[in-house]
């Protein structure tokens, strides 16, 4: 997950499980959730595979250009993401587990913004979970969608969620590369060393060369280098007379 709010609904929908695999509907308070409404809906995962808006934040509404409630979460998608993510989103409700996914919105006119999404699993008054609680955000300028509507969406990566690690479950995504390994911490420093570089001079750097050209460079070099390192001897001044 890359943005902020993403890791605050995840933690919130964790906080109230209390020891249950999902949270109940009724034990959601909006208040908690205050500054991310506009971006929060609620989807009904029907008998027939649907995934339908129960009720979407009016930030989300302006997004697509129109009321989401009553319509199909699918519809907008391309027919490989709406099949992937039907797949998901079963899978999600069936290990009872938060879904990111992050997707690529267009517009009429081909105005592309990033879009990452938490899908998490809830129940609604019984001990199966039949919903979702969701997050969308942007996760780039909105400035190129600016009084557009978005039309079209496609997948681009899904990992399911769980406590201290994520499963990814996108063919498209690649691994991070592993960190940079640090120097292990010396006694007496609070900070891990960080890598840096180390400047060596050598004394007889003319000699361990082997090019001939290099090492007339060197030498021309170090001969310099001296010449400017010995003090200049004091000049004699000759008085001229000025007729």
């Amino acid at each position: 997950m890359k943005h902020r709010n993403s890791h605050f609904a995840i933690g919130y929908w964790s906080r109230l499980r209390r020891g249950r695999a999902v949270p109940d509907q009724a034990d959601i308070d909006p208040r908690a959730l205050k500054r991310l409404l506009p971006f929060v809906f609620l989807l009904d995962a029907s008998r027939d595979g649907k995934f339908v808006y129960r009720l979407a934040g009016t930030t989300l509404c302006e997004r697509f250009g129109m009321e989401l409630r009553g319509l199909d979460f699918l519809a907008h998608w391309d027919a490989d993401s709406g099949e992937r993510l039907s797949v998901l989103l079963r899978q999600s409700l069936k290990t009872r587990t938060p879904l990111c996914v992050t997707s690529v919105g267009a517009t009429d006119d081909c105005r592309m913004v990033e879009i990452e999404t938490v899908l998490m699993p809830i129940s609604f008054g019984s001990e199966e979970p039949e919903r979702f609680i969701a997050v969308a955000q942007l996760l780039s300028d909105v400035g190129p969608i600016l009084g557009r509507a978005l039309t079209f969406e496609r997948l681009v990566s899904a990992s399911l969620v769980r406590e201290g690690a994520s499963e990814n479950i996108s063919d498209d995504a690649s691994p991070p590369p592993p960190p940079p390994r640090l120097r292990p911490r010396e006694e007496g420093t609070s900070h891990p060393r960080a890598p840096h570089l180390r400047l060596v001079v050598s004394q007889n750097i003319a000699a361990e060369i082997s090019d001939p050209l290099t090492a007339d460079a060197h030498r021309a070099l170090s001969r310099l280098y001296s010449l400017l390192s010995t003090p200049l001897p004091r000049s004699r001044l000759t008085p001229v007379k000025i007729r």
